[in-house]
């Protein structure tokens, strides 16, 4: 019961948040908070945010397979973010946008917008809700499943809490409570170190150098080419992540640009940005001292299977409070940013806020039905499916991005949808053709190379046009 307590009493905090930004709340409100947020309210709140519940549970976990490996990927962020910094929120800005797939309409066409925003909700959906599984999983394990309440009316529930404090305010309300969840994702992740470390019998000082004299500490990795660690695969791969996963998402895009001016933006991506690398570090570096106290789970099942082995009341709150915050950042954003894409870029008509409440509650319950879905199909690795899903979902958004950004070209309109369904088919038909001629698995270059496939299926597109000039304002 105290599990439930403090998942209530949690709840109340962001309701009681939700209640204060949602007072005299306008469509401009939930869609862009009125353009007021401070940026560093805005940057620390985005690091819980872009963390996710899948981060606490995957990433210790894969220091047994790949090392630190993954810091190579947390380098390649960096990249990424100055890149969306300086190249797309000044376009973003100058349009004054509120749907950043609006982008699409103005520069390339109609069904080229269409597709896009298609491609945002599909993606977004599925990869939110591999994200909420794990809060659903961790319940359903801790507290759940003892009391015999089926795993999905703890969905039903937990999707019901959130719709109950985003359905008012929107991302206004987002910005203040992801501040809060980000404050208690790390503020759960340093006790739960402290805690592992503290029954191994180690000191702070201690425990830093067993970390960094385990073998499990290699970051880096040139001397392998074919290997999917490979640095430059790695660090690439980990800036095209953060460019199609924030610079070219609704959903990470919708709160930065809630800050009051360009400037200020600029400020808040490049300081979360570069605060993922340290983060991430405490979270692998708890996985290397979890296997210092002689626990034989794997991967995904680390974490868990330790919190629940050592049979610690105080430690098993702390972890359920840090998914819980974690995977309601996430999810949170998520409806709010699939309300807005369907408001504004599938419906193409101003909502009154009658009509945005509707479809806010449909994005809810189709979110509980993805959910369910993907309890059926479960992976070994939540955070290789999530980064696979974005190669095959997100590669034809960066395909229409770079194509209207870096040319002056117009595409073939009637064919753009086509390209973009070809394009992840294409790459899914030669990652079984690698596997089996030369045993090469792709990894997270996947996303490239499916981006790269659709801009040159809308260059070849657009010989059925004739070349215009750019139509982004100078």
């Amino acid at each position: 019961m105290t599990i439930i307590t403090v998942v209530l009493g949690y709840f109340a905090l962001l309701f009681a948040f939700s209640r204060w930004t949602g007072r005299k709340a306008t469509n401009d409100t939930f869609f862009r908070a009125d353009r007021r947020s401070p940026w560093y309210m805005v940057a620390f709140g985005m690091v819980g945010a872009s963390i996710s519940g899948v981060t606490f549970v995957s990433v210790p976990g894969m220091v047994q397979q790949s090392q630190m490996t993954y810091l190579q990927t947390c380098m390649g962020f960096i990249l990424g973010y100055a890149v969306v910094a300086f190249v797309l929120l000044p376009l973003y800005y100058r349009l004054n946008l509120t749907s950043i797939y609006t982008y699409l309409g103005q520069r390339l066409g109609q069904r080229a917008y269409r597709t896009g925003a298609w491609f945002f909700l599909l993606s977004k959906m599925t990869g939110a809700a591999v994200k909420f599984y794990v809060v659903c999983m961790i319940l359903q394990r801790f507290v759940f499943e003892e009391m015999g309440v089926p795993f999905w009316a703890t969905v039903t529930v937990l999707v019901l809490l959130i719709w109950l404090y985003t359905r008012q305010g929107g991302i206004k309300t987002l910005v203040m409570t992801d501040t809060v969840q980000t404050l208690c994702l790390l503020t759960a992740l340093l006790l739960i170190i402290y805690k592992v470390v503290s029954g191994v019998g180690m000191t702070v000082g201690e425990a830093i150098q067993a970390v960094a004299d385990s073998p499990m500490s290699r970051v880096f990795v040139f001397d392998d080419w074919l290997s999917p660690q490979h640095f430059w695969k790695q660090f690439l791969s980990g800036a095209f992540i953060v460019i199609v996963m924030t610079g070219l998402d609704q959903d990470m895009m919708q709160k930065n640009l809630t800050c009051r001016t360009l400037r200020e933006a600029r400020k808040n991506m490049c300081s979360y940005g570069v605060a993922f690398v340290p983060v991430n570090l405490l979270f692998l570096s708890l996985g290397v001292l979890l296997t210092m106290t002689g626990i034989s789970a794997t991967g995904d099942n680390l974490l868990p299977a330790y919190i629940q082995g050592v049979a610690d009341y105080p430690l098993t709150v702390m972890f359920v409070l840090g998914i819980v915050a974690a995977s309601f950042s996430t999810a949170d954003s998520a409806l709010t940013s699939m309300t807005t894409c369907y408001c504004i870029d599938i419906r193409q008509r101003p909502a009154d806020e009658s009509l945005r409440k509707r479809v806010h509650l449909l994005m809810c319950l189709v979110f509980v039905l993805f959910i369910l879905l993907f309890r059926l199909v479960n992976s070994t690795s939540l955070l290789d499916a999530i980064y696979i899903m974005v190669g095959y979902t997100y590669g034809p958004l960066l395909g229409l991005f770079a194509f209207g950004l870096f040319t002056r070209k117009m595409p073939c309109d009637g064919l753009v949808p086509y390209v973009c369904v070809a394009s992840p088919l294409l790459c899914y038909g030669a990652d079984l053709l690698a596997r089996m001629l030369w045993d090469y698995h792709f990894g997270y270059e996947l996303l490239m190379f499916n981006g790269l496939l659709t801009f040159t299926g809308l260059w070849l597109s657009s010989r059925y046009t004739r070349s215009v000039e750019c139509q982004t304002p100078s």
